[in-house]
């Protein structure tokens, strides 16, 4: 293939990848999206292939038909819930890559086209050292996320005196040896700068608890995007170049949406966030004297169909207990009875940016009848129920009242409004955040204890 074809064929490849991203930013046009970004990623493939520069295909095909039939595999065997993980694993194997990538060009400069050992160009220098460098923090931070969302570890912050000393240190060290690096073409250095990098890939993640995951996912998925960018420079390939540089700013941009969402800057959540793993809570009655009311699936048949409007707020809790196809069973039968239904999503909701979402959507629920925490808020004030299951921290109403809240300031739905909270729950425990929810004492909460699937299935019988 001649070097205007090949590059004709990644221009548009190029542009699917923008017209995928543009479709994945409204559920409505999702899955359209994703068709549009395969093609574009199967000319990309198809294009590279083609290439003269290839001499063998062996290495090659077997790579493609392991990968994908380990991605087959998962595909057809991961559950919605774990999303957020897989996502996180994968972002690993990007950033890993990235760090093969650089130490083959380091090693064998002359098959790349940017010099020979010993004389390799300056500026590749750099964009290697740099690369590999995002690659590794990539790598190992990922793999801390997806330790953390598995609960493999524990999902509060892990700190330790003198971390950020350490965290600067590490950095400057980094840079100081990409400097020496780009000087002296130093293999010695090279391995420095991954070894620093890897380290701080941990130490950066760590500290980060599981209420600032969605921010931690995307940013990591930013991460991957420059990363490859970066080997993109290396290797002279426009496509990988264009391609990263819309990975890395699509999740800069969504670590910022994330981070608005939650009332938190960039670098507040990655000096050290909040949160604790809900499960490290005592579970069980009401917290200390404070009493609530409790309901029962019935009792929530009846107020809910006996009502006008009904709001529902998913949030992990359904996503756990698998309950949205429940839920939309449930919503379909009031909406038989004439009661209007809608959904309310919080921007952080779940443990990645568009969980509920995805899950809503796996369930079939009317794209329309799905709203933004921007768009849905005043609704509350007019809805007879909102009906909440799994949800804590983004209803906590802490977020507006208690300024010594880790929460305070973090936009909330205000579900608090409504004439009676449902609050589908399978305890008092707190949430990620580990934040007591005062609404679960308001007067017009009922407490609906047990699992979400369990009880909505539940009131779907009583509606029945």
């Amino acid at each position: 293939m001649s070097a205007e074809l090949t590059g004709f064929a990644y221009l548009i490849a190029a542009i699917c990848f923008i017209l995928a991203l543009r479709g994945l930013s409204s559920p409505e046009t999702a899955r359209q999206g994703n068709i549009i970004g395969i093609c574009g990623m199967a000319i990309a493939i198809a294009t590279t292939l083609a290439s003269p520069e290839v001499l063998s295909y062996t290495w090659i095909l077997a790579g493609i038909v392991i990968g994908g039939a380990i991605g087959t595999v998962i595909a057809l065997k991961i559950h919605m819930t774990a999303l957020p993980q897989l996502v996180a694993a994968f972002h690993s194997l990007v950033g890993l890559a990235a760090v093969f990538v650089a130490s083959a060009t380091l090693y064998a400069p002359d098959a790349y086209g940017i010099g020979s050992v010993g004389s390799i160009k300056t500026a590749s220098l750099v964009e290697m050292a740099v690369g590999a460098a995002i690659g590794a923090i990539t790598f190992t931070g990922s793999i801390v996320a997806f330790a953390k969302l598995q609960g493999l570890v524990t999902g509060a912050p892990l700190v330790f005196t003198g971390q950020h000393a350490l965290n600067a240190v590490l950095g400057i060290a980094a840079v100081a040896l990409v400097v020496f690096f780009a000087r002296e073409e130093s293999h010695l250095a090279y391995w420095g700068i991954v070894a620093l990098a890897l380290a701080l890939g941990f130490l950066m993640i760590l500290p980060i608890g599981g209420a600032d995951m969605p921010v931690v996912i995307s940013m990591l998925n930013s991460y991957s995007g420059w990363a490859a960018c970066g080997i993109g420079f290396t290797l002279g390939n426009t496509l990988l170049i264009i391609t990263g540089a819309l990975v890395g700013s699509s999740g800069a941009i969504l670590s910022y949406i994330m981070c608005k969402g939650m009332n938190r800057s960039f670098i507040s959540v990655i000096l050290g966030g909040f949160g604790a793993d809900d499960s490290a809570v005592a579970a069980g009655g009401p917290s200390g004297d404070r009493a609530v009311r409790q309901g029962s699936a019935e009792d929530a048949a009846f107020i809910m169909k006996n009502g006008g409007k009904v709001i529902i707020v998913p949030g992990y809790g359904m996503a756990v207990a698998q309950a949205q196809h429940a839920v939309r069973e449930m919503a379909d039968i009031l909406k038989a009875e004439g009661v209007d239904v809608s959904y309310a999503i919080h921007p952080v909701a779940g443990r990645m940016p568009g969980h509920m979402n995805v899950l809503l959507a796996e369930a079939n629920v009317p794209y329309d009848e799905v709203f933004e925490l921007e768009v849905i808020n005043n609704a509350f004030a007019m809805a007879d129920v909102a009906y909440v299951i799994g949800a804590n921290d983004v209803t906590n109403p802490a977020a507006k009242t208690d300024p010594a809240s880790p929460i305070y300031g973090m936009p909330i739905l205000d579900v608090e409004r409504a004439k009676t909270v449902l609050f589908v729950k399978r305890s008092m425990a707190s949430g990620y955040a580990g934040v007591d929810n005062e609404l679960f004492f308001r007067d017009n909460t009922m407490m609906l204890f047990g699992d979400a699937k369990k009880m909505t299935e539940e009131i779907v019988h009583a509606l029945g």
